[in-house]
């Protein structure tokens, strides 16, 4: 096992920049996940550090060894791809034998190790199998297993659930974290699903347009996210973002005024008529009065607190509701706010009976709302 070191790492194909100073020291042991949208550099990252692309400028460390110009082969880590690339005239035990015996280990050695890995990833019972006759979770196990069973200082994973149906997604996720746990191996995953990101990582790598946009543990990110990229990124479902133009007594929000208490409005420090972006995750919006008429609890009181009284009356958005999407514990409702296209996402208790039409006054939990600079992203408020 080893740490895993970047310096100033820049890869260039032609005259594209795909990623552009990545840096950052991964202790030995540790899980990160690199994470981003589609096209971030994550994968060009994951295949440098692996070998298979060469850094344009940089340094690269496994451990203490500089490897820069070190051949793939030679860098001991072992590479799990999104398509599995097993062995099809293989069976199960000679497709996670297949690295030890290019490496011509003993061959008592590698019975052991097959056994024993199949054994922790539960497959010896389908050891005379051929990957055919697998399903997608079991395809995926071995290829993890034949990883596993060259015991590389560092495990390198690119996106290895993406195929995979959502329950057996989920299963896979918990097994491959139980699996760390146990093994204690560096292990760097890249991944554009945020849930994997969130549950996996002992700390997250967010990536956009070939840059660091902010590395820390899951829920530190949560919670104080550096831009509006990370905010609006993680988190399903993800933060509301409100475009509002600062006032006085607060935002002038798609024509409402949405006030905020006197302390906070002088901690932001902004000017006059200031065009900001203000961002609000759907678990900090409360009903703060229910529409008129009809039964407003179905049946059951909410699990999660729906209606949350406050002394002071600010905060306040009129709403009207556009799409209900019951989801059994706890209700996503899609709200528009007057003179404006975009939808703004509440999550309440699952027993709040609403229906498309409804128009509501909404509370924001002023505590949890976070500022931003409508041109650059960067976060405003809170401050470090």
């Amino acid at each position: 096992m080893a740490n895993v070191r970047l310096e100033d790492i820049k890869r260039r194909f032609n005259n594209v920049t795909a990623i552009e100073d990545i840096s950052f020291e991964i202790p030995d042991g540790e899980f990160w996940v690199l994470v981003g949208p589609s096209g971030c550099g994550k994968s060009t990252i994951l295949r440098t550090i692996a070998g298979l692309e060469t850094a344009t400028s940089g340094k690269l460390f496994i451990g203490d060894r500089l490897v820069n110009n070190i051949p793939a082969r030679q860098r001991d880590v072992a590479m799990v791809f999104q398509n599995y690339a097993l062995y099809p005239h293989m069976t199960v035990a000679q497709n996670i034998a297949f690295g030890l015996q290019m490496r011509k280990v003993d061959s008592k050695v590698i019975q052991d190790r097959v056994l024993n890995v199949a054994r922790s990833l539960s497959l010896d019972k389908l050891l005379d199998r051929k990957p055919k006759q697998l399903s997608g979770g079991q395809q995926q196990r071995v290829a993890l297993g034949r990883a596993i069973a060259r015991q590389p200082q560092v495990f390198l994973l690119d996106e290895p659930l993406s195929n995979l149906d959502a329950q057996l997604r989920d299963d896979t996720r918990a097994e491959l974290k139980q699996l760390h746990q146990e093994l204690g191996i560096t292990t760097i995953y890249v991944t554009h699903d945020q849930v994997e990101a969130m549950t996996l990582a002992d700390r997250i790598v967010v990536l956009n347009r070939g840059r660091i946009q902010q590395i820390g543990d899951p829920q530190t990110i949560y919670e104080l996210p550096a831009n509006q990229m990370v905010a609006s990124f993680l988190g399903n479902p993800p933060m509301n973002i409100l475009p509002a133009i600062y006032q006085n007594e607060g935002f002038d929000v798609s024509g409402q005024l949405l006030e905020i208490p006197a302390n906070l409005q002088e901690n932001l420090q902004l000017r006059q008529r200031q065009t900001v972006d203000l961002g609000i995750r759907p678990e900090h919006i409360y009903i703060n009065e229910p529409p008129r008429g009809g039964n407003f609890y179905a049946g059951v009181p909410p699990v999660a607190e729906s209606v949350r009284p406050q002394e002071e009356e600010l905060g306040l958005l009129s709403v009207e509701v556009k799409v209900v999407e019951p989801l059994g514990r706890e209700t996503l409702i899609r709200v528009s706010l007057p003179d404006s296209s975009a939808l703004l996402n509440v999550q309440i208790g699952g027993g709040v009976r609403l229906r498309p039409g409804d128009r509501l006054s909404l509370q924001l939990d002023l505590s949890q709302l976070f500022v931003f600079n409508s041109n650059n992203g960067d976060r405003i408020w809170p401050e470090n």
